[in-house]
């Protein structure tokens, strides 16, 4: 520090030399040698640099400086960049800690007056009763305003008046208490909390709120919010059909809004809203929107056809910037999504505020969170694409999926045929584009179009990050290789085949290489490679290797999520950035909303995830729950996949898909029953008693066995309990393998030397056998020891080799076997 301070004195001074501190002695520098050594600095700042002592090297006015003096002035000259950097990151620290200060006093504000607010109606709640008991008193303190009608609507003197009330009304909601807001459930604010959430306990319609800190100026926000189909992946289209300016410099916009309908079983929503934008007197920017009203408002009917008008109440968003750069952000949604129009096991999705704050709300927030974390270069990413062409290609994916799922006839589509009994719809769309731009050079040729098999059911009794993440994970139990070979060899233009012709056989391996993800982990994009090999001799070797572009989110069952997802398109190896997408994969959509103090259930890790407490993780936002299990967990699954075909195979491929997906359901039914807390756990089978394995009592039953059969402890020096004893055996440096005691031995457990060794992870243990991980002679060694380890418990394998699931070779010194018993030593 001392250093530091001498040098910022000598500057100051203005004096033409530059002195540091070597072993004591001050050494001074003329200007032009400071100068010098900076030029040096700038090129080369790293130390080890073999260019520096190159440039050193040809410069005279250095060549009488002692290199050990050079040397010393770098290092000076890196300290003094590093306290830069850290000073100014600990302003940059300090100016987001005041304004969420200010934030937070705020939203005490605000909570203070609605307290006083449910006081008062209280008081006046026991007055009524006492002096009119037959008089029923309302306490409801929501703002509801009749609907505006056409008349208001015609004239701009008329649309100024609404947009003046629809500014105050969302006012009200944002910053005051015309809605009864209630903390969202499971998002706690926090230090890795993106913001303040809320949802609506009791109004008409459904409303969510949230507030945060975004390092963005307010007409960079507004401008990213109002263009809702970049950041809203349930928006289908939003179209401008009117813009004039108000009296007081602001903008009156109509607009005609289309959404997508989440699954097959009910009809999507529409939007006819006036938005206003303006300044207010505090220079806060505010965006607002109300729903006009009158069902035929808008464009033309055939347009809005397949939808149901939906009322969008006053909502919008409220921009105040702060000081030292960065805005406060308030963000209101409410809508009344007319839930009488659909099937009355999907009303909760549409009853539900805490929906609406999933899809819309805290997406908006996140979104330009990740935008201004970008911009700002907090997100550091690999080498390979932008953080843009990433996000592009996540929402052509979503997008194309929705387009598949709704099927709306102004694109093309129409209905080929829908099988009544299990609800499967082929549809086939002959007008589709997979062009990612109007003028993209890998544009494809469909000579036929593009064909759509889908199906949305129910499940019950599964978390869906855990079915979503089991498919992801497990592609082998549901997929079928040659279909994927069909998809993806269509999309190499013009190269039609029909599936069987080039029969292909799935090696097992599914290699995962990630892209990119969001700054809390909740959306996943990455390449899938699937390797294949020809089933004909000729070319045995001829690789068939398929790559998907694979979207995952909502795969944290503690994480709060609207829904999980799990979506894919076949690529080519190139991967171009306008590289055409048909996008195919399942949305799992929760219909029973989670409480604060509960959590869904996942009783049943298909390979006892003994170790999940102790794998750091992204930081979420995640429900504190204590409850074990919630097992009436009700989800509806909605399943399509799109395949390319020739006119001339319109009837094959129609054929094969709809086989296919009644297939994929099948299997995904069978799936849903293994991984719920009711269903079986195929690696161990029926629980035997309530001790059934878990994460601590097995890893006791393992050194406990060790000790009986071997009489030495497992974990040295002396055996830990509770905790440390399954840390400890986490960390063994020995690879420790357990598998159930079945005809074909199945693994269920491996540290992470385990792990290390047979190259996979705990989720994938479940597909790998005994027998899989030894080579041939190590087989034949099991085998003739296998009945001396069933009759004594114990047996020792001599040196042999083993195999990854990789496939390369693993060679061990020894390898000790002992049977795992119960507490009682006997079972």
């Amino acid at each position: 520090m001392a250093m530091a301070v001498a040098q910022h004195r000598e500057s100051s001074s203005g004096s033409n030399i530059n002195k540091h501190l070597d072993n004591g002695k001050y050494v001074r520098y003329t200007a032009e040698q400071v100068e010098a050594l900076e030029r040096v600095y700038a090129e080369c700042p790293k130390p080890s640099s073999l260019r520096r002592q190159q440039l050193i090297r040809e410069c005279p006015i250095l060549s009488n400086i002692e290199p050990k003096q050079i040397k010393v002035w770098f290092q000076n000259r890196r300290c003094r960049d590093k306290q830069k950097t850290e000073a100014s990151r600990l302003q940059t620290v300090n100016r987001k800690l005041n304004a969420m200060n200010k934030l937070l006093m705020e939203e005490n504000d605000r909570l203070q007056k609605q307290v006083s607010q449910l006081v008062n109606e209280n008081g006046y709640m026991k007055q009524q009763l006492h002096t009119a008991s037959t008089n029923d008193a309302s306490c409801d303190s929501v703002v509801t305003t009749p609907p505006h009608s056409l008349k208001d609507a015609n004239n701009p003197a008329g649309l100024l008046s609404i947009a003046e009330g629809t500014l105050k009304e969302f006012l009200s909601k944002a910053t005051g208490t015309a809605v009864d807001w209630v903390q969202m459930p499971g998002m706690k604010p926090g230090p890795d909390s993106v913001g303040i959430f809320a949802i609506s306990q009791s109004c008409s319609g459904v409303a969510a709120r949230a507030c945060g800190l975004v390092s963005l100026e307010p007409t960079k926000i507004a401008e990213i919010l109002k263009d809702r189909p970049s950041w809203f992946r349930g928006c289908r289209n939003l179209e401008v059909f009117t813009m004039f300016r108000a009296g007081n410099g602001g903008t009156i916009e109509l607009i005609y809004t289309q959404m997508f309908a989440p699954t097959t079983l009910a009809p999507a929503r529409d939007f006819w809203t006036l938005r206003y934008t303006t300044t207010l007197e505090n220079g806060s920017l505010v965006v607002c929107e109300r729903s006009l009203s009158g069902s035929g408002a808008g464009p033309n009917a055939a347009a809005a056809a397949q939808f149901v008008r939906a009322e969008m109440l006053p909502s919008g968003y409220l921009i105040r910037s702060c000081e030292g750069g960065g805005s406060i952000v308030h963000i209101v949604d409410h809508l009344n999504l007319e839930a009488w129009s659909v099937p009355e096991v999907l009303r909760p999705l549409y009853e539900s505020s805490k929906v609406v704050a999933q899809k819309m709300t805290i997406a908006a927030l996140r979104y330009i969170r990740q935008i201004a974390q970008e911009t700002s270069g907090e997100v550091v990413y690999g080498p390979g694409r932008q953080p843009a062409v990433l996000r592009t290609f996540s929402q052509r994916l979503s997008r194309g999926f929705n387009d598949a799922i709704n099927g709306f006839n102004d694109d093309g589509w129409s209905i080929m045929n829908c099988d009544g009994a299990e609800d499967v719809i082929i549809a086939i769309n002959s007008n589709k584009s997979l062009n990612s731009t109007p003028n993209a050079v890998n544009a494809l040729p469909l000579l036929g179009g593009v064909l759509c098999a889908k199906a949305s059911m129910l499940i019950q009794n599964v978390s869906p990050a855990v079915l979503v993440r089991f498919l992801r994970e497990h592609r082998s139990e549901w997929a079928d290789f040659n279909v994927d070979a069909y998809s993806a060899v269509s999309l190499k233009a013009g190269s039609y085949a029909y599936p069987g012709m080039r029969p292909t056989r799935f090696t097992g391996s599914q290699i995962i290489m990630p892209l990119g993800h969001t700054i809390e982990h909740e959306e996943l994009l990455e390449v899938v490679r699937l390797e294949g090999h020809s089933f004909a001799e000729d070319n045995a070797f001829l690789s068939r290797d398929i790559h998907l572009l694979q979207l995952c989110s909502g795969i944290d069952e503690n994480a709060v999520g609207g829904c999980s997802e799990l979506l894919f398109a076949p690529i080519n190896e190139m991967f171009p950035d306008d590289a055409p997408l048909l996008p195919s994969g399942f949305r799992v959509i929760p219909l029973d909303t989670k409480s604060s103090d509960t959590q869904d259930s996942l009783a049943t890790n298909r390979t006892l995830d003994l170790t999940s407490s102790l794998e750091p993780g992204p930081a979420t936002n995640h429900i504190a729950v204590d409850a074990p299990s919630c097992p009436n967990i009700r989800s509806v699954l909605t399943i399509a996949f799109q395949f390319p075909f020739d006119s001339n195979l319109e009837d094959n491929v129609a054929n094969m898909a709809h086989q296919y997906v009644r297939s994929v359901i099948s299997s995904v039914q069978r799936i849903a029953i293994a991984i719920s807390p009711s269903g079986l756990i195929p690696a161990v089978g029926p629980k035997q008693s309530p001790s059934s394995p878990e994460a601590f009592t097995l890893a006791h039953w393992i050194c406990r066995s060790y000790s009986y059969h071997l009489g030495a402890e497992l974990l040295r020096p002396e055996p830990p309990v509770g905790d440390s004893l399954l840390k400890n055996l986490w960390q063994h440096q020995d690879a420790i393998l357990c598998c159930s005691l079945k005809s074909l031995p199945v693994m269920i457990f491996a540290n992470q030397a385990g792990l290390d060794m047979l190259e996979t992870t705990l989720m994938a243990l479940q597909d790998i056998t005994l027998d899989k991980i030894f080579d041939e002679t190590g087989r034949k060694m099991l085998c003739s020891d296998f009945a001396k380890l069933m009759q004594e418990g114990l047996a020792y394998l001599p040196a042999g080799i083993c195999m990854s699931t990789m496939g390369r070779h693993v060679s061990y010194e020894q390898a000790v076997a002992w049977k795992v018993l119960e507490a009682d030593e006997s079972t």
